[in-house]
């Protein structure tokens, strides 16, 4: 189960943005952040603006922990190549990231949930684990005995979102496969994420 102990439209207004794009968010209404002192607004410093740009990242996939985040971190590190980049393409081969992209849950916090509970096959075995990473051309699925509950068939039917084209996904039987990991443009974030920043807070 999640660890986040708080609303997590709470995380929209601290951060200031509708974070999942959903249009529950008491963003739309409110925008300004939460308490007494939430709408003083201050230009932020540089380490500001890097500690933000990590909360976003951190708060979009589910709230992440801290430690487990410097994990997939310093994993992105020593991988070739652009480290903002490898960090986005190590989230986006999160299970609990998979199956939101592919809309068999509402949110990140939902996905890891059924994820949880035992719904969700990876090549035709049960993978319980909400962080396990992907390769390329698993097929991700729903079981077969959890293919009619509400909440799934529900974030399947739903227009908030679209399938990304690094995944293909057969709706209708809640089927699908990761075909590569993405790049920064690839993913459809509904708010501007920036992970050189991100990578900028850890090189201090």
């Amino acid at each position: 189960m999640s660890k986040r102990q708080e609303s997590k439209y709470k995380i929209d207004r601290r951060l200031g943005v509708n974070l999942w794009g959903r249009s529950k968010s008491p963003l739309n209404k409110r925008e300004y952040g939460p308490g007494q002192h939430g709408q003083r607004r201050k230009k932020p410093s540089d380490y500001g603006l890097q500690l933000m740009a990590k909360q976003k990242l951190k708060g979009y996939y589910g709230n992440i922990g801290e430690k487990q985040f410097r994990r997939i971190y310093a994993e992105a590190v020593r991988r070739k190549g652009d480290t903002g980049e490898n960090l986005i393409g190590l989230l986006e081969r999160r299970l609990d990231a998979v199956v939101y992209r592919m809309k068999f849950a509402p949110t990140p916090f939902a996905a890891r949930q059924i994820i949880n509970h035992g719904h969700i096959l990876v090549n035709g075995r049960r993978l319980n684990i909400a962080s396990a990473r992907l390769k390329d051309n698993d097929v991700v699925e729903v079981k077969a005995k959890s293919k009619q509950m509400a909440l799934i068939l529900e974030a399947s039917a739903s227009g908030e979102r679209d399938i990304p084209d690094y995944l293909e996904v057969e709706g209708g039987n809640l089927k699908g496969r990761f075909v590569r990991a993405p790049l920064l443009a690839d993913v459809p974030y509904p708010v501007q994420m920036e992970p050189n920043l991100v990578v900028e807070f850890y090189s201090r």
